[in-house]
Protein backbone atom coordinates (compact mmCIF):
# COMPACT_ATOMS: atom_id res chain seq x y z
CA UNK A 1 0.00 0.00 0.00
CA UNK A 2 1.18 3.69 -0.32
CA UNK A 3 2.21 6.07 2.37
CA UNK A 4 0.65 9.43 1.36
CA UNK A 5 1.11 12.81 3.33
CA UNK A 6 -1.77 15.10 4.01
CA UNK A 7 -0.46 19.18 4.32
CA UNK A 8 -3.77 20.28 6.85
CA UNK A 9 -6.35 19.14 8.83
CA UNK A 10 -9.50 20.12 8.04
CA UNK A 11 -12.41 18.57 6.74
CA UNK A 12 -10.97 17.37 3.32
CA UNK A 13 -7.81 15.96 5.03
CA UNK A 14 -9.96 14.45 7.54
CA UNK A 15 -12.06 12.32 5.04
CA UNK A 16 -9.51 11.73 2.14
CA UNK A 17 -6.72 10.39 6.07
CA UNK A 18 -9.98 8.47 6.79
CA UNK A 19 -10.98 7.25 3.67
CA UNK A 20 -7.58 6.38 3.18
CA UNK A 21 -6.97 4.43 5.89
CA UNK A 22 -10.05 2.66 5.58
CA UNK A 23 -8.28 0.96 2.01
CA UNK A 24 -4.98 0.31 3.76
CA UNK A 25 -2.85 3.29 3.49
CA UNK A 26 -0.38 4.83 5.62
CA UNK A 27 -1.40 8.55 6.43
CA UNK A 28 1.28 11.13 7.23
CA UNK A 29 -0.42 14.68 8.83
CA UNK A 30 1.25 17.85 8.41
CA UNK A 31 0.02 21.50 9.67
CA UNK A 32 0.58 24.35 10.84
CA UNK A 33 -1.98 23.44 13.51
CA UNK A 34 -0.11 20.14 15.44
CA UNK A 35 -2.56 19.82 17.99
CA UNK A 36 -5.44 19.07 15.02
CA UNK A 37 -3.14 16.92 12.94
CA UNK A 38 -2.59 14.91 15.87
CA UNK A 39 -6.52 14.13 16.71
CA UNK A 40 -6.83 13.55 13.36
CA UNK A 41 -3.97 11.16 13.86
CA UNK A 42 -5.53 9.70 16.99
CA UNK A 43 -9.00 9.65 15.80
CA UNK A 44 -7.81 7.39 12.39
CA UNK A 45 -5.20 5.02 14.42
CA UNK A 46 -1.99 3.32 14.02
CA UNK A 47 -2.43 3.94 10.12
CA UNK A 48 -1.97 7.95 11.09
CA UNK A 49 1.48 9.86 11.88
CA UNK A 50 1.83 13.17 12.36
CA UNK A 51 5.38 15.36 10.67
CA UNK A 52 6.46 18.42 11.57
CA UNK A 53 5.37 21.19 9.15
CA UNK A 54 7.64 22.13 6.54
CA UNK A 55 9.99 18.79 6.82
CA UNK A 56 10.39 16.72 3.77
CA UNK A 57 6.88 14.65 3.77
CA UNK A 58 7.21 11.02 3.39
CA UNK A 59 4.50 10.11 1.49
CA UNK A 60 5.52 10.09 -2.54
CA UNK A 61 1.96 11.85 -3.28
CA UNK A 62 1.35 14.87 -1.05
CA UNK A 63 -2.04 16.34 -1.00
CA UNK A 64 -2.68 19.80 -0.47
CA UNK A 65 -5.23 20.12 1.86
CA UNK A 66 -5.29 23.96 2.68
CA UNK A 67 -7.03 26.65 1.16
CA UNK A 68 -6.45 28.55 -2.09
CA UNK A 69 -5.07 31.82 -0.63
CA UNK A 70 -2.27 30.09 1.47
CA UNK A 71 -1.44 27.32 -0.57
CA UNK A 72 1.78 29.18 -2.20
CA UNK A 73 2.65 30.44 1.19
CA UNK A 74 2.92 26.82 2.21
CA UNK A 75 4.67 25.72 -1.09
CA UNK A 76 7.15 28.54 -0.27
CA UNK A 77 7.40 26.95 3.56
CA UNK A 78 8.17 23.70 2.14
CA UNK A 79 10.59 24.72 -0.83
CA UNK A 80 13.13 21.96 -2.29
CA UNK A 81 11.35 19.63 0.64
CA UNK A 82 8.97 18.82 -1.77
CA UNK A 83 11.36 18.36 -4.92
CA UNK A 84 10.07 15.08 -6.75
CA UNK A 85 6.53 14.75 -5.22
CA UNK A 86 3.43 14.75 -6.43
CA UNK A 87 1.02 17.39 -5.09
CA UNK A 88 -2.36 16.61 -4.83
CA UNK A 89 -3.87 20.34 -5.89
CA UNK A 90 -7.50 20.23 -4.45
CA UNK A 91 -7.85 24.27 -4.08
CA UNK A 92 -10.72 25.87 -5.56
CA UNK A 93 -9.93 29.71 -6.04
CA UNK A 94 -13.52 30.72 -5.21
CA UNK A 95 -14.61 34.77 -5.14
CA UNK A 96 -16.11 35.30 -2.07
CA UNK A 97 -19.46 34.34 -3.02
CA UNK A 98 -18.27 31.30 -5.10
CA UNK A 99 -19.92 32.85 -8.52
CA UNK A 100 -16.47 33.15 -10.48
CA UNK A 101 -12.53 32.45 -9.91
CA UNK A 102 -9.77 35.21 -8.54
CA UNK A 103 -7.78 33.69 -11.64
CA UNK A 104 -7.16 35.41 -14.72
CA UNK A 105 -8.70 33.62 -18.12
CA UNK A 106 -6.05 30.60 -18.88
CA UNK A 107 -4.75 30.81 -15.67
CA UNK A 108 -5.51 28.11 -12.92
CA UNK A 109 -4.33 27.81 -8.90
CA UNK A 110 -2.39 24.68 -10.57
CA UNK A 111 -0.27 26.56 -12.40
CA UNK A 112 0.91 28.70 -10.06
CA UNK A 113 1.42 25.97 -7.78
CA UNK A 114 3.43 24.37 -10.63
CA UNK A 115 5.20 28.08 -10.98
CA UNK A 116 6.20 28.01 -7.34
CA UNK A 117 7.17 24.22 -6.81
CA UNK A 118 10.68 23.19 -7.12
CA UNK A 119 12.26 21.32 -9.88
CA UNK A 120 11.30 18.13 -10.36
CA UNK A 121 7.79 18.45 -8.64
CA UNK A 122 4.24 17.35 -10.49
CA UNK A 123 0.78 18.45 -10.00
CA UNK A 124 -1.76 17.02 -10.18
CA UNK A 125 -5.21 18.74 -9.83
CA UNK A 126 -7.53 16.24 -8.02
CA UNK A 127 -10.38 16.53 -5.48
CA UNK A 128 -11.73 19.96 -5.96
CA UNK A 129 -14.80 18.84 -7.21
CA UNK A 130 -16.15 16.75 -4.52
CA UNK A 131 -17.78 17.46 -1.31
CA UNK A 132 -15.94 16.07 1.82
CA UNK A 133 -19.12 14.69 3.15
CA UNK A 134 -19.51 12.59 0.01
CA UNK A 135 -16.05 11.41 -0.31
CA UNK A 136 -16.43 10.59 3.96
CA UNK A 137 -19.07 7.96 2.59
CA UNK A 138 -16.69 5.63 1.46
CA UNK A 139 -19.07 4.93 -1.97
CA UNK A 140 -17.86 4.07 -5.45
CA UNK A 141 -17.61 8.16 -7.04
CA UNK A 142 -15.49 9.18 -10.07
CA UNK A 143 -13.31 11.75 -9.52
CA UNK A 144 -11.56 13.93 -12.50
CA UNK A 145 -8.04 15.20 -12.54
CA UNK A 146 -5.59 16.66 -14.95
CA UNK A 147 -1.92 16.97 -14.86
CA UNK A 148 1.25 17.32 -17.40
CA UNK A 149 3.18 14.14 -16.65
CA UNK A 150 2.07 10.64 -17.36
CA UNK A 151 3.53 8.85 -14.65
CA UNK A 152 2.58 11.33 -12.06
CA UNK A 153 -0.94 11.30 -13.41
CA UNK A 154 -0.69 7.04 -13.04
CA UNK A 155 0.07 7.35 -9.66
CA UNK A 156 -2.93 8.95 -8.69
CA UNK A 157 -4.77 7.34 -10.95
CA UNK A 158 -3.78 4.36 -9.14
CA UNK A 159 -4.30 5.81 -5.76
CA UNK A 160 -8.20 6.47 -6.76
CA UNK A 161 -8.48 2.99 -7.70
CA UNK A 162 -7.76 1.56 -4.59
CA UNK A 163 -9.94 3.90 -2.55
CA UNK A 164 -13.31 2.53 -5.11
CA UNK A 165 -13.08 5.78 -7.01
CA UNK A 166 -12.91 6.18 -10.72
CA UNK A 167 -10.48 8.48 -11.96
CA UNK A 168 -11.33 10.61 -15.26
CA UNK A 169 -8.29 11.94 -16.90
CA UNK A 170 -9.44 15.26 -18.35
CA UNK A 171 -5.54 16.46 -19.98
CA UNK A 172 -3.01 18.68 -18.95
CA UNK A 173 -2.82 21.30 -16.92
CA UNK A 174 -4.13 23.21 -19.20
CA UNK A 175 -7.50 21.83 -18.24
CA UNK A 176 -7.42 22.74 -14.53
CA UNK A 177 -8.59 25.85 -14.72
CA UNK A 178 -11.63 23.77 -16.30
CA UNK A 179 -11.98 21.38 -13.28
CA UNK A 180 -11.67 24.99 -10.96
CA UNK A 181 -15.08 26.08 -13.37
CA UNK A 182 -16.35 22.65 -12.49
CA UNK A 183 -16.20 23.39 -8.98
CA UNK A 184 -17.86 26.56 -9.32
CA UNK A 185 -20.64 24.29 -11.24
CA UNK A 186 -21.21 21.44 -8.36
CA UNK A 187 -21.59 24.39 -5.84
CA UNK A 188 -24.11 26.37 -7.95
CA UNK A 189 -25.90 23.16 -8.50
CA UNK A 190 -26.04 22.14 -4.68
CA UNK A 191 -27.06 25.55 -3.74
CA UNK A 192 -29.96 25.52 -6.08
CA UNK A 193 -32.17 22.59 -5.20
CA UNK A 194 -29.92 19.45 -5.24
CA UNK A 195 -28.43 19.71 -2.15
CA UNK A 196 -24.55 19.13 -1.28
CA UNK A 197 -24.61 14.88 -1.46
CA UNK A 198 -24.11 15.15 -4.53
CA UNK A 199 -21.79 14.15 -6.90
CA UNK A 200 -20.32 14.83 -10.49
CA UNK A 201 -19.42 12.20 -12.79
CA UNK A 202 -19.67 10.41 -16.12
CA UNK A 203 -22.23 7.85 -17.14
CA UNK A 204 -22.22 5.67 -20.10
CA UNK A 205 -25.58 5.91 -22.37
Amino acid sequence: MTTITIIGSGNMASAIGTRAAKHGHTIEFMSRDTGNAQALADQIGRQATVGAFGATPQGEIVFLAVLYTGVIEVIAKYGDALAGKILVDMTNPFNADASGLVTTAGDSASKQIAAAAPEGTHVVKAFNTIFRDVLAQDKSVDIFFAGDNAEAKAHVAAFLESLDIRPLDVGGIEMTSVLEWAGILLVGVASNGAGFDIALGAKTV
